[in-house]
């Protein structure tokens, strides 16, 4: 019987959460059982929303939560926040603990906080590998015993177990015996007020199903529990004075802060059945991880390192894409000019404009580039699921707080050099509203993948061979220093306040596999293609539309040769109009009308001016040109390095400012980035071409 035949024989659907600390691997996991691509990275900070899908197994349909990765319930940032109320509010059937086998101690204590909310819970104790590499012997079975819930061993990245999984979960949620889980004791003190509290809580409605749990957030002065006491009223203001009573009471009495006593007895819970049930061969604890950290992680050889390692990806990126780039190139040409010979209605038919310089010219100029955006994506998985790209954000940690931000901002960051809208989503890692603010107002600097492809045109067609990786790495070093610089501004000025510290895991150093670099790689090309056939091909229709339409009148172009009649064309069309209009503004930055006019659709994606840039120049030579051909005959370096610092810094696009309006739910913030980037583009673009110039560039 087939999956689907199951699920239609069987309608149940049973609603299953995925928790566990950042990096314990639950998106792989996720992806696995469920078929998904979503972007995995051996870093955590990635899962920033709770995520769904699905899969059927022996018949029982699962709708699977991939919550984001927290290493508490008592939350801090959005992202935590979200993890707990999936948990607290949602009441799935079953939650899906995975757990890092090789940091048992550290993860286990998120488990046994979901102990208390007495919902069904299955533990995964994912990275076996690399928990016996590290020497670690553990008893499954005992633990399973100590914590009276099944356990079931994986190895996510090698997809090793998911099938033990998929019938674990089922056979979990499925079961109507319900284990009750062990209680871990607090002490004689914390216990005895919470012989009081909970009586209390359980008295209030929306607190009854879980009263334990909510009074020990109370004792533990959780902010948003807290909040909700509050705003729950009558019913839970005879809560108040008790719990600070108790409070008061413990603290006095051990002479140190309550939710220390938590932490300490969790831990005690969490040491005991691992002494029971895990064993260590000590010489295997100091791995090859560390001995290669020694240098990675220096404070003064680490960023130098860094920069070759980026150095490389760029020089990489050239060297392999450049021979398929030109195939595409040639195969896209050979198309056009194949559609024209054989085309009914001759060469000035206005439909055959329109398919071979409206969607093949826009759309298939920006195809081309495909190879070296997935050489790029590739090189930066290899970073990511070798565990390599965490050590980035520990070592540039220092740099971080001294422009005023948060260590962790650099995996925003880090995400942005895919795409800026994931990258401000990754922001709510951030626990600070001043830090997280910044790093989303700064985001846009960062060179996107969508920005790539305008690197790849211009770099190849004014640079020699030698200077091609140093120019593409500058554009990505440019923006980073112009991230951190408008960030010191932004944090000793308007967005003024301290940084929180920052704490970042280190995962160890890991083999990526074959499967899993061709699945982040393919998944990020993915997205490309699929904005190419909407986004780009409505761009390019519309772009094309703008540079035909109003036709110029026959008395303006008779006796013209045909270049001057094309250009007279261009001048007289919507497009050549209002980039006519703009010429005088952008010239001053080495920016001339033809440009302004690609520019335009830039603002609904970066990649669009690609597109648009080969329309216009289809439209204004003659078709026995190609398109690098005409550009170096119509700007200098010099004025294509201007035209790609401008759109590196100037207005991001669209989606970058719908989701920088969702993330601080202000318009305000929204049109300050829009305004602001652009007039810093202005600035810097006319700068370096005015010095240029002066220089005899």
């Amino acid at each position: 019987m087939s999956d689907k035949d199951k699920q239609n024989g069987n309608k149940r659907k049973l609603r299953v959460a995925l928790a566990g600390n950042p990096n314990a691997g639950k998106t792989t996991l996720f992806n696995a059982l469920t078929e998904n691509d979503r972007h995995v990275a051996n870093y955590p900070g990635v899962t920033v929303e709770c995520f769904e899908g699905s899969f059927v197994h022996d018949g029982v349909a699962i709708d699977l939560l991939d919550l984001p990765g927290t290493y508490s319930l008592s939350a801090h940032s959005d992202d935590e926040r979200v993890a707990r109320n999936v948990l607290v509010e949602t009441h799935p059937d079953l939650v899906v603990a995975v757990v890092d086998a090789s940091n048992l101690e550290r993860n286990l204590y998120l488990v046994t906080q979901i102990m208390e909310l007495n919902l069904p819970l299955l533990l995964v104790f994912n990275k076996m590998d690399l928990a016996e590499d590290r020497g670690f012997n553990l008893d499954a079975v005992h633990l399973s015993k100590l914590f009276h819930m099944p356990i079931v061993a994986t190895v996510g990245s090698r997809a090793k177990g998911i099938t033990d999984l998929a019938a674990a979960i089922v056979r979990t949620a499925t079961n109507p015996e319900k284990p009750e889980l062990p209680v871990i004791s607090y002490g004689r003190d914390i216990e005895q007020a919470l012989e009081e509290l909970v009586p209390l809580v359980q008295t209030i409605p929306d607190w009854a199903a879980r009263p334990r749990w909510f009074a020990v957030k109370l004792l533990e002065n959780d902010p948003d529990i807290i909040a909700q006491m509050k705003a729950l009223g009558a019913p839970a203001a005879q809560l108040a004075a008790p719990v600070q009573r108790w409070r008061d009471e413990i603290q006095k009495r051990a002479g140190d802060a309550i939710e220390v006593l938590f932490a300490d007895r969790r831990y005690g819970f969490i040491s005991g059945a691992c002494q029971e049930a895990l064993r260590v061969t000590a010489e295997r604890r100091h791995d090859w991880s560390d001995r290669v950290d020694e240098f990675v992680t220096h404070p003064v050889l680490g960023i130098p390192i860094f920069l070759v390692m980026m150095y490389a990806l760029f020089f990489l990126t050239f060297m392999l894409g450049g021979p398929p780039m030109e195939w595409i190139e040639g195969g896209f040409d050979s198309l056009a000019a194949w559609i024209t010979g054989i085309w009914p209605g001759g060469p000035d038919s206005i439909l055959l404009s329109l398919l071979t310089d409206g969607i093949i010219g826009g759309v298939g100029g920006v195809l081309t580039f495909l190879p070296n955006i997935l050489f790029l994506f590739a090189g930066i998985a290899l970073l990511e699921d070798s565990g390599y790209m965490a050590r980035g954000a520990f070592i540039m940690d220092r740099f971080m707080h001294k422009i005023g931000l948060h260590g962790r901002s650099f995996i925003p960051m880090m995400v942005g050099f895919g795409c800026t809208v994931p990258a401000i989503m990754a922001t709510r890692t951030l626990n600070n509203k001043r830090d997280r603010l910044t790093t989303i107002l700064v985001l846009p600097l960062i060179s996107c993948g969508a920005r790539f492809p305008i690197y790849a045109l211009f770099i190849p067609i004014f640079f020699p061979e030698a200077w091609r990786a140093p120019v593409l790495m500058s554009m990505y070093i440019i923006g980073i220093v112009l991230a951190a610089g408008l960030a010191k501004l932004l944090r000793s000025t308007i967005l003024k306040g301290e940084s929180s510290l920052f704490v970042i895991e280190l995962p160890p150093y890991r083999m990526p596999t074959v499967r899993g670099m061709l699945r982040h790689t393919w998944s990020r090309g993915r997205q490309f293609i699929r904005k190419a056939s909407t986004v780009i091909l409505a761009a390019s229709v519309i772009i094309w539309a703008l540079l035909q339409f109003p036709a110029v009148p026959d008395e303006k172009i008779e006796g013209l040769d045909s270049g001057a009649a094309h250009q007279a064309a261009l001048e007289y069309s919507t497009a050549g109009r209002i980039g006519k209009t703009m010429e005088t503004v952008m010239q001053p930055i080495g920016i001339d009308w033809r440009a302004t006019t690609a520019l335009l659709g830039a603002f609904i994606a970066k990649e669009v001016f690609v597109a648009q840039l080969a329309i216009v120049y289809a439209a204004d030579e003659e078709d026995t040109d190609t398109l690098s051909e005409r550009l170096r005959a119509a700007y200098t370096p010099l004025q294509a390095f201007c035209i790609m610092l401008f759109c590196l810094i100037s207005l991001p696009c669209v989606a970058t400012c719908a989701a920088t309006r969702l993330e601080t739910q202000s318009w305000r913030w929204a049109l300050a980035q829009i305004v602001g980037l652009t007039l810093l583009a202005y600035f810097i673009t006319g700068m370096v071409f005015q010095l240029g110039r002066l220089l005899g560039l």
